[in-house]
């Protein structure tokens, strides 16, 4: 809408037009110190993503999520359903860094490190460039009838698409149901995992879509972070930010004139050249403040950077500064708020730490079989029933399993064999009998302590409750 003063402001998102349609963004190739320090972590981070679920420590893939199968690798480290609480601490630790990073640096995340925009802005983007052309040469295409040259064009870049797609798919499988399960999968031919095949095919169809259809509008209308912004950030934050005060003084914006002394005539140091709109890859203009579709990928620094530079003018018209910085020069401080975040991630952290300390590899759980009463044996001797399940966390077998009382005397006999081992990655389950003297227990209901030994080795200890007579107590 239009002000009576004729100032603009939106009041709809960059990508739709007024008549409501898709407004397709042509972004202008970035050039720069920053762009070239964004290539850089982003090929380390693509890195680590493909070279991860293929990289073991320990007989451990470093990462991975088998939700199917209930098994979790994080840096080597297996984690079952036994340790899902470890897994809910560092998912909330991750939630809290994000919220922490995002009041102090805004929306940081998103044009440095989130896999959307490494993809989009240094894989697709930069073949799309290789192919097309630059901005101009992509809006002359998208508007050039269906000839030789655009199917040609399309046709390629389609392909190449696809077949990145495809490859980030099998990269996500990797992830989810492990790499050797992959690479067994691929071995063995798509027509024997069918449907495993037909599941990759669709990622696959999903991935394409999103980088060649959907594109910004997923940071824009899909991703909830976006949202996040208006509540996280204040006027402390430090953002992608023009510096309204430096560009507009008192006559506002005007083009660039040769040889004219800009501070004398009182306008600003924008000199409307739109290249930080032209460069912007959600189709924004910086210069009307922080906005939902900003993703601080900070293109528009390096364009704005280049423009000073070529007028004479100094470099930081756009920059990185929070809204106090700019109306009033004051320095990043690190908040109260700030302060509250750093204290919960401390302690979150720490109990992690902890918690990961005092995790065993082997976990043992031993429960009465429920429905069945105590046995009363020959010479005073009270017996209970139970099941056992042992999980091995460990990359290695554990040998000779025995069970032993630590907390009363008594004998434990484990149905079918005495001794018994468990699998690597994998658990043990059966059942087994305890018996104590009824003289020794101290009630109807005791607690039983009980050792589980690999040879003579204790691995872990656990307790289970005891039923006895009312009348030993």
């Amino acid at each position: 809408m239009e002000t009576p003063e004729g100032e603009i402001f939106r009041d709809s998102i960059s990508t739709v037009t007024a008549e409501g349609k898709r407004a397709w963004v042509f972004p202008k190739k970035p050039e720069g110190k920053y762009y070239e320090w964004r290539k850089i972590v982003s090929y380390v981070l693509l890195a680590i993503l493909f070279v991860s679920p293929f990289l073991k420590i320990g007989g451990n893939q470093f990462l991975m999520f088998n939700v199917l199968e209930r098994r979790f690798n994080i840096f080597g480290q297996p984690f079952w359903p036994q340790d899902f609480h470890l897994f809910v601490i560092m998912m909330i630790i991750g939630v809290i860094f994000v919220v922490f990073f995002t009041v102090a640096f805004g929306r940081l995340f998103c044009g440095w490190v989130c896999p959307q925009t490494i993809f989009m802005e240094m894989v697709f983007r930069r073949i799309e460039y290789w192919i097309d052309g630059d901005r101009g040469k992509q809006i002359r295409l998208s508007k050039m009838p269906w000839n030789a040259v655009k199917i040609r064009k399309r046709t390629l870049k389609w392909s190449i698409f696809f077949i990145i797609s495809f490859l980030i798919a099998n990269v996500f499988l990797a992830y989810l149901i492990g790499s050797d399960q992959l690479l067994k999968y691929i071995t063995n031919g798509p027509q024997h995992h069918l449907s495993t095949f037909v599941s990759l095919l669709i990622f696959t169809g999903v991935f394409f879509f999103v980088f060649a259809w959907f594109r910004e509008q997923v940071c824009i209308i899909a991703c909830p972070y976006g949202r996040l912004q208006g509540v996280l950030l204040d006027t402390k934050s430090i953002v992608v930010a023009y510096d309204h005060k430096r560009g507009e003084k008192e006559k506002g914006r005007a083009k660039f004139k040769k040889n004219e002394n800009r501070p004398e005539t009182g306008k600003g140091d924008c000199i409307d050249c739109f290249q930080c709109v032209h460069v912007c890859p959600t189709g924004i203009d910086i210069r009307n403040g922080t906005q939902l579709e900003c993703v601080n990928c900070t293109a528009c620094i390096d364009a704005c950077d280049k423009m000073m530079d070529h007028v004479g003018l100094p470099k930081g018209l756009i920059r990185y500064a929070s809204e106090e910085n700019i109306e009033k020069k004051a320095k990043f401080r690190f908040t109260p708020r700030l302060k509250g975040y750093s204290v919960v991630l401390g302690i979150l952290v720490a109990v992690l730490i902890g918690m990961s300390f005092l995790r065993n590899d082997v976990e043992a759980n031993i429960l009465r079989l429920p429905g069945q009463l105590y046995e009363h044996k020959e010479g005073n001797i009270i017996s209970n029933v139970y099941t056992y399940k042992l999980v091995n966390k460990t990359t290695l077998d554990i040998e000779d399993v025995t069970f032993k009382l630590l907390s009363h005397k008594g004998t434990i006999t484990v149905v079918s064999h005495e001794q018994f081992s468990i699998p690597k990655q994998d658990l043990a389950e059966g059942t087994l009998f305890i018996e104590v003297n009824a003289a020794a227990l101290s009630g109807d209901k005791d607690r039983l302590e009980i050792g589980v030994y690999s040879g003579d080795d204790l691995i872990e200890t656990t307790t289970t409750a005891f039923l006895g007579p009312r009348s030993y107590r």
